[in-house]
């Protein structure tokens, strides 16, 4: 029978015909026949089965297979023996070189008709070492998924005991050799088939034998944490993952991350590893255990680990979300890894590239998954905003992506922040601060953040850029007996000689550091700049009381005499005077005091006061760049500052220039008397408190810095619980008070109060009202009669013979923005410029002066922005339209740099004196020295850092480019648009993008 059978299968009749035939023999071989010939139709069947040419050779050989091990068990049993099938794993069958493959197949075809009989035994104790013997040789996905397959239909065959922990840690190493060969989609599926069939068996294996689950997860770490592999192993070890139950997680973490003996470049290379299976598709819990070990790493604090792991792997995962299939578990990782990484802004701008991008992808999937997606990506990119605040010009077009999506609330972001944070102590992350590799563009040095020291570093910068101030702390001579001045001369030397990017002002910040302020915690820029120019100031004071009794003994020269009978550095950089006048309103008398101050704070008027129209004072005004001529004598000017102005004659010689203003609304001629009665905001009294009212929404008509000056120098009337008492009354009377600026600083420091106390809610806030801030200002300075001829010879200013006032012009060289809604909290920046004198040094102090350009009138100066160790170019748009952007990012404290006129004119000829004669200036020994050196020992970490980084770069498991999933629609033309993300990865290309 079995020599018909062969014929048939083997003539050239259509299959129809054989198929008709092979059914009679098949009917025939149900009958009673001879063992001879049950052996011969298995023979030949076998031989079908596994060397058959044609599927429908095997599928005979198989059929017949069946039936005789149905209808004639003994001689199948017979037949099916342990030498035989031995022969069959160790030697395989048929001709050499042309081994079958169906050898797995085969057996696991007649294991089910041996079940029963005496040999079964036998056979599952060969089939248990075979199969360990067979995993051993690293065997291909396909016939790992048929070892599988076997093992799983017939459990008795899987080794037991010591030899079943073996098997299932080769059975992972295989695993981690697994490749998908093909980049089709229909073999990507077949591959994954197989993978799940093994990863199956793991699991079917360890929840019969937990005691397996273990050894088999060391295995694994041994895997993926190697470094002496030529190849990363392969992806599809996520799948083993899934299937380790959840409640072994923590003792897991906690073995693998307190266990000495793991290096942390293998811990590295493991961590890299784990994160890259997030492209893994249909894997489940794969993110719990990635943020898990990340969670233990942290808890360990090996942040060195977390920082290099989450550089190299972010954007790699950002790139998933793309791809619906794995969207949900790489959102998981990507969410845990940004909120963590709080030290430094490096993985979030590492994003900001890419963020418009998706999210334009996710809204033009329009799925339910894209719009989740898209929720939980603007939640977490306004939380990086909060904690990484002033670049605005990185996020702009970020926040133009995401500005239709939900914002959550600051509750909630800060909710985020605390629970994912790798340690509460911050200083514990001191050291890791964003590295640099080389100097800003700028050529400007940062300053390293020493755990919320942004208010002291914006505060350096802005008096580092004041360059008058930086020039005369530069100049100062060696032994000036200022610790606290040469600290900061120190400190300034290092931010203008560095090579470093950023340098750390941890020595002035312990010098300079208020004794009430909590070490670690957020504080108020102004209250240190105040507190700071204070010490300064007094320093130097001290230095002088010293003097006059050395002065006594005889012991000073005159030289050093006359220097030290000067005012302090400080009142001749930021020192200024106000007058304060008090009139009583029963009998008319006028008490005043003169006091010097260093910086003006202004209050913000109450939503209805109305600071622009009627003034008692010059009008503070914003200025542009347009020049006309000044009055021709100085009998024009009347004793009111709202004056007619000439216009000029043809002919007429030429004239100093001075900018255009616009004056008030008062009549011409009409007297000015800063204490009438009937003078804008008398009626209206000036409280404080009243200044910080409801200030939620903005006023309709829009704050400027000359509307805070203007309220600021307006009358206030004191009455009610505020009477005055008047001395010449001998009672408390109604009153009237107002400031006057009698001497204008060099460098004008303004204050805006945005933080007040609420008694309602006991809470302090933050009034978040836009200020606009005028590039150039005009401040009214009162004039005394002895200063008049002054001030119409130099010709600058106007003003009035008798007492009047004059308009001092300056400009605005920098801006120190608050980011947040309260005084405890947030983050401080800033904005700086070099202004300098519009006349030319070389220019006769005697000589007419030239017109200013108007780059110099104007924005072109080049403005620098300074957040704490980055220093990039800038502009005055940045400036005006941050607060446009970002509503909690307000300018809080500014400071003007006063333009050459008549107060200034000493002081400035002695600047620029100094700045021809110390253009660069000359540094003491000691200082130059420390530079040079410490100019040197940053070479030498620059090249140690850069051996190490080269040795840690080289551990990292090498994988596909990440940009790739970017560009993919670019590349791949052919791919049906299945390489679009809102196709599901449905296409080639982005599913074997997933895998690998």
């Amino acid at each position: 029978m079995d020599k018909i059978l062969e014929a048939v299968v083997m003539s050239s009749y259509p299959n129809n015909v054989k198929q008709g035939l092979v059914r009679r023999v098949i009917e025939a071989a149900k009958q009673p026949m001879d063992s001879e010939q049950c052996w011969s139709m298995l023979e030949l069947s076998t031989k079908l089965y596994l060397t058959g040419d044609t599927k429908y050779k095997r599928e005979i050989g198989k059929e017949v297979l069946e039936v005789y091990g149905h209808y004639h068990p003994e001689e199948f049993e017979e037949f099916f023996n342990v030498r035989f099938l031995l022969s069959l794993l160790q030697e395989g069958y048929g001709p050499l070189g042309k081994r079958s493959h169906y050898v797995l197949d085969y057996i696991q075809l007649g294991l089910q008709f041996v079940l029963e009989s005496p040999s079964a035994n036998s056979i599952f104790s060969l089939l248990r070492i075979e199969v360990l013997r067979k995993v051993c040789e690293r065997p291909s996905p396909k016939q790992c998924a048929k070892i599988s397959k076997l093992l799983t239909q017939h459990p008795q065959c899987i080794p037991t005991g010591k030899h079943q922990v073996l098997f299932c840690q080769q059975l992972i190493r295989c695993i981690g050799q697994f490749q998908c060969v093909s980049e089709g989609e229909e073999a990507i599926m077949e591959f994954l088939e197989q993978v799940n069939k093994v990863s199956g068996l793991l699991q079917r294996i360890w929840r019969t034998q937990t005691s397996a689950i273990l050894p088999s997860l060391k295995e694994l770490f041994t895997i993926i944490s190697s470094t002496e592999e030529q190849e990363a192993p392969s992806n599809a070890l996520a799948s083993v993952v899934q299937f380790v139950p959840l409640e072994l997680m923590d003792g897991v973490i906690r073995n693998l991350t307190n266990d000495d003996s793991i290096t942390d470049v293998q811990m590295m290379t493991a961590m890299g590893r784990m994160i890259d299976w997030v492209s893994w598709p249909l894997g489940k819990n794969i993110d719990k255990w990635i943020i898990a070990l990340l969670k233990g790493l942290a808890a360990v604090k090996k942040f060195s680990i977390l920082i290099e792991v989450t550089l190299s792997k972010i954007e790699k995962v950002f790139s998933k979300l793309l791809y619906p299939i794995v969207r949900e578990g790489a959102l998981s990782v990507l969410q845990y890894m940004l909120l963590s990484f709080q030290h430094s802004h490096e993985a979030f701008h590492l994003l900001l590239p890419h963020i418009p991008r998706l999210v334009a992808s996710l809204k033009k999937e329009d799925s339910n998954s894209a719009t989740s997606s898209l929720e939980q990506l603007a939640e977490l990119i306004h939380c990086m905003f909060f904690r990484f605040s002033g670049f605005p010009d990185l996020y702009e077009p970020v926040l133009e992506a995401v500005k239709a999506l939900p914002i959550p609330n600051e509750d909630r972001i800060k909710h985020l922040l605390g629970q994912n944070a790798w340690t509460s102590q911050k200083n514990e992350l001191a050291c890791f601060y964003p590295r640099l590799v080389s100097k800003s563009e700028t050529g400007k040095i940062g300053l390293i953040n020493l755990g919320n020291t942004c208010y002291m570093n914006s505060i350096i910068q802005s008096l580092f850029m004041a360059s008058d101030f930086r020039h005369s702390v530069l100049n100062l001579t060696e032994g000036n007996s200022q610790p606290l001045m040469t600290k900061l001369q120190w400190l300034f030397a290092f931010l203008e000689h560095s090579q470093r990017p950023a340098i750390s002002p941890e020595s002035f910040l312990a010098a300079s550091w208020p004794p009430w302020f909590t070490p670690g915690a957020q504080q108020d820029c102004s209250e240190y700049l105040k507190y700071l120019l204070d010490r300064l100031h007094e320093e130097e004071k001290t230095g002088k009381r010293i003097y006059q009794k050395l002065k006594e003994s005889s012991l000073m020269s005159q030289a050093v005499e006359h220097h030290y009978l000067n005012k302090t550095l400080i009142e001749k950089m930021f020192g200024g005077k106000m007058m304060t006048k008090i009139r009583c309103l029963k009998c008319l008398n006028v008490s005043s005091r003169e006091e010097a101050f260093t910086d003006l704070s202004l209050a913000f008027p109450p939503p209805d006061r109305h600071t622009r129209g009627r003034t008692s004072v010059l009008p503070v005004e914003e200025i542009g760049p347009r020049l006309i001529e000044p009055p021709e004598n100085p009998s024009q000017l009347t004793g009111s500052p709202w004056i007619q102005r000439k216009a000029p004659k043809a002919g007429d010689p030429a004239a100093p220039p001075v900018l255009v203003e616009t004056l008030g609304f008062q009549e011409p001629g009409e007297a000015a008397d800063p204490l009438r009665g009937d003078a804008v905001g008398v009626d209206t009294a000036k409280d404080p408190l009243s200044a910080f009212g409801e200030q939620a929404c903005a006023p309709k008509d829009s704050r400027s810095v000359p509307d805070l000056i203007n309220y600021f120098l307006s009358p206030e009337r004191l009455t009610a619980e505020n009477k005055y008492h008047c001395e010449k009354c001998a009672s408390l009377q109604d009153a009237e008070k107002v400031a006057e600026l009698t001497e204008g600083p060099h460098y004008l420091i303004l204050t805006l109060l945005r933080f007040s106390f609420d008694p309602r809610t006991m809470k302090r806030k933050k009034i978040l009202d836009n200020v606009s801030i005028p590039v150039v200002l005009k401040l009214p300075v009162l004039v005394t009669p002895e200063e008049t001829e002054e001030v119409c010879r130099c010709g600058k200013d106007r003003a009035a013979p008798g007492s009047g006032f004059m308009s001092v012009v300056y400009d605005l060289c920098s801006v120190v923005v608050h980011s947040g809604i309260s005084s405890e909290s947030g983050h401080y920046y800033c904005y700086s410029r070099e202004c300098t004198d519009t006349v030319p040094h070389g220019q006769p102090r005697d000589a007419t002066p030239k017109p200013a350009s108007d780059k110099q009138l104007d924005f072109e100066i080049q403005w620098y922005l300074f957040n704490d160790t980055r220093v990039s170019f800038s502009s005055f748009e940045s400036v005006s339209n941050v607060t446009s952007f970002f509503p909690k990012d307000t300018a809080y404290v500014l400071f003007y740099r006063q333009r050459p006129g008549r107060q200034g004119c000493l002081l400035h000829e002695a600047l620029a004196e100094a700045g021809r004669l110390h253009s660069e200036p000359s540094l003491h020994k000691d200082l130059m020295e420390a530079i040079s050196k410490d100019n040197i020992l940053y070479l030498q970490e620059q090249e140690k850092e850069a051996r190490n980084r080269a040795a840690y770069i080289s551990t990292l498991p090498k994988s596909p480019l990440w940009w790739r999933d970017f560009d993919r629609d670019k590349d791949d033309d052919n791919s049906s648009g299945g390489c679009s993300p809102a196709a599901g990865g449905g296409g080639s290309g982005s599913f074997h993008g997933l895998v690998f």
